[in-house]
């Protein structure tokens, strides 16, 4: 574990660029020494601020789900942050740019749960047993690490690169969608910018929510009753610049809709 004194002062700097809007060098440069387990001690730091601000912990987000983003950070399993409600839009909201530094889209699904989920031995059937149902929605990441040049433990440090998210109107039932194939369709502008589907998130969203609840438990924690999990994105990330109007469609589940100001 790395000097209490680095994890402090790297989760200063993060907090302080959230607040700042002026983004930072990565961690890893001055410190090239970090851990896994350092950079989520750094976020922890990071949240607890936003806590300190009125800041509430409504859910949470998984990232790293593709094999492509795996190898190009040289991991083999993804990351998690945490979501609050001060990060939560809703379909058809307009975010300002100025509250965010370099965003970018992703199309996701959102799960919504109704019980508690805590591993170790969460299963797929435990996740869908446990959901309330499904959302289309967005994150938005955003990076405080200056350019996007980040390292595994970067952007766990940044709470996972979580800038904000939007959901999705309707909330549908589990199994009356099959998580797998079911095809997403981004669009920028009126025009499509990305296709995926529910198999590009660890072979099925189900499978990446119950990596995090048997991750989550041998940290000590867990899912919990009534929290929003963001289970990955279905393809590409999409640079967003002030006046774009994004929309995501998920085959079976519904859409969600966003604007730039």
């Amino acid at each position: 574990m790395t000097d209490e004194t680095i994890l402090d002062d790297a989760g200063k700097r993060l907090y302080a660029s959230l607040r700042s809007g002026d983004a930072i060098d990565p961690p890893s440069a001055a410190h090239p020494g970090l851990t896994l387990g350092d950079a989520y001690a750094i976020q922890r730091r990071l949240l607890a601020r936003r806590m300190e601000d009125g800041e509430r912990i409504i859910g949470k987000k998984i990232g790293v789900t593709s094999r492509a983003v795996m190898d190009m950070l040289g991991v083999d399993q993804p990351d998690f942050g945490m979501l609050t409600d001060a990060m939560a839009f809703n379909t058809g909201d307009a975010i300002p740019m100025s509250s965010l530094i370099q965003p970018k889209a992703e199309g996701e699904i959102a799960f919504v749960l109704k019980h508690d989920l805590t591993g170790p031995g969460v299963t797929a059937a435990d996740v869908l047993r446990a959901t309330e149902g499904v959302m289309a929605c967005f994150e938005i990441v955003d990076s405080r690490i200056r350019d996007w040049k980040i390292r595994i433990q970067d952007t766990i440090a940044d709470n996972a690169s979580c800038g904000v998210f939007v959901l999705g109107s309707a909330l549908v039932a589990p199994r009356d969608v099959d998580l797998v194939t079911c095809g997403m369709v981004l669009e920028k502008n009126g025009q499509v910018a990305v296709t995926g589907a529910g198999a590009a998130t660890m072979n099925s969203p189900v499978n990446a929510v119950a990596w995090l609840a048997n991750t989550l438990g041998r940290l000590g924690s867990g899912l919990k009753a009534g929290e929003i999990i963001l289970s990955g994105a279905l393809g590409a990330m999409v640079p967003v610049a002030p006046g774009d109007n994004l929309r995501v469609t998920i085959g079976g589940i519904g859409h969600c809709a966003v604007r730039f100001t």
